[in-house]
C-alpha cells in the first residue's frame, strides 16, 4: 500500500513539475520501479523527490470513487484509461486523480517517506528505482552500513569518501601501467632465453612452451619471442583450464588462426585471431598434451 500510494504521488510529481509521464511502473519485493517518458536530470529529480514527499506529509486524503468510463473521461485523470466499464479511481486530494485497482493508504501520510534510487535509461525515457515508508528506512540502513565500512577502511570522512575513491582508482591505474611495464620487460628477458633454446621447425625456429602467466603475459612473450625473423612461438598456461597463444614472426608461411583452431576442436575452449597471432581458452586437458600438440601442429611443413 505505501508502494503503490507513493507510486501515484512520485508519478503525479514528476507529471506536474516537468510534463514527464509515466509510461509503466513496477512494484517489487524489494524495490518498485517507474518508467518515465523522457529522461530527467539530476536537479529535476531530486525537485520530483521533494515535491512528492511534500505531498507524503502534507497528509493528503486518499479516496476511493467509481465512474462510468464516459464519466471518467470527463474528469482531469492523470493518465487516460482505456478500459471499458465502471472504473475504480484513487483521488489523492488537490493532487491526484488516477483509475487504478491496486490497495492504498487512507492518507498519504500513510506512506511515510518516498526515496529515490537508481535511475538509468530506459526505452527512450528513464527508469526510476524508488523506495517508500519502511522500505526507505531499510535502503537507508544499508547504504549507512556501506558508507561506515568504506570510511572505516579508507580512514576518511564521509565527504572525502569520492576523493579517496578518485585517488585510488588513479593509483590503480599507475600501478597498471607499471606492471604492464614489468611484465614487457620479463617478456623480453624470457624471449631471450627461450629463442635461445629453440628447436628447428618445418617454417623457421619453433618456442613451445608451458608458461606460468595469464593471457596477457602469454601474448607478451609470444609477441616478444615472433619480435625476431624466423620465429614461432606455442605457449600455454600451467593453470587448467588451459590458455593457449600461437604467434609467427612476419617471415614465416605457418597460420596461428589454423592452429588454435585445430586445438579448440580436439580439446574443447573457445578462441580466434589472426594468421600471425591467435590465442584461446577454456581448453579441457594437461597443459603437457595440449603442448605436444600445439607442438606436432607448428612442426607440420606449411
Amino acid at each position: 500500500m505505501q508502494q503503490h500510494t507513493g507510486q501515484h504521488v512520485l508519478s503525479a510529481a514528476i507529471d506536474r513539475l516537468f510534463g514527464a509521464g509515466t509510461v509503466s511502473c513496477h512494484l517489487g519485493t524489494e524495490s518498485s520501479t517507474i518508467d518515465v517518458s523522457r529522461e530527467l536530470t539530476r536537479g529535476e529529480i531530486v525537485s520530483a523527490e521533494v515535491d512528492a514527499n511534500r505531498i507524503v506529509w502534507d497528509n493528503h486524503p486518499v479516496s476511493i470513487r467509481y465512474a462510468s468510463a464516459e464519466d471518467a473521461a470527463k474528469l482531469p485523470l492523470r493518465k487516460e484509461s482505456v478500459r471499458e466499464g465502471t472504473l475504480r479511481l484513487v483521488d489523492i486530494e488537490h493532487f491526484d486523480l488516477s483509475a487504478c485497482g491496486g490497495t492504498h493508504v487512507a492518507t498519504t501520510g500513510g506512506i511515510g517517506v518516498i526515496a529515490i534510487g537508481a535511475t538509468e535509461r530506459f526505452k527512450g525515457g528513464q527508469r526510476i528505482e524508488f523506495f517508500c515508508g519502511g522500505r526507505a528506512l531499510t535502503k537507508f540502513r544499508s547504504m549507512r552500513d556501506a558508507l561506515s565500512g568504506a570510511v572505516r577502511v579508507l580512514s576518511v570522512l564521509p565527504d572525502e569518501l569520492p576523493e579517496a575513491i578518485e585517488k585510488l582508482q588513479a593509483d590503480a591505474r599507475e600501478r597498471q601501467k607499471a606492471l604492464v611495464s614489468l611484465q614487457q620487460d620479463l617478456a623480453r628477458y624470457r624471449a631471450e632465453e627461450f629463442v635461445a633454446a629453440a628447436e628447428p621447425a618445418a617454417a623457421g625456429r619453433l618456442v613451445a612452451r608451458a608458461v606460468d602467466a595469464d593471457a596477457g603475459g602469454l601474448k607478451s612473450l609470444a609477441s616478444a619471442i615472433t619480435s625476431r625473423p624466423g620465429h614461432i612461438a606455442v605457449l600455454v598456461s600451467t593453470a587448467r583450464p588451459v590458455l593457449v597463444v600461437v604467434a609467427r614472426s612476419e617471415d614465416v608461411a605457418v597460420s596461428a588462426h589454423q592452429i588454435i583452431k585445430t586445438l579448440t576442436e580436439t580439446f574443447g575452449g573457445r578462441g580466434g585471431g589472426k594468421p600471425d597471432l591467435a590465442q584461446a581458452g577454456g581448453l579441457d586437458g594437461e597443459p603437457e598434451a595440449i603442448l605436444a600438440a600445439g607442438r606436432s601442429l607448428a612442426l607440420l611443413p606449411s
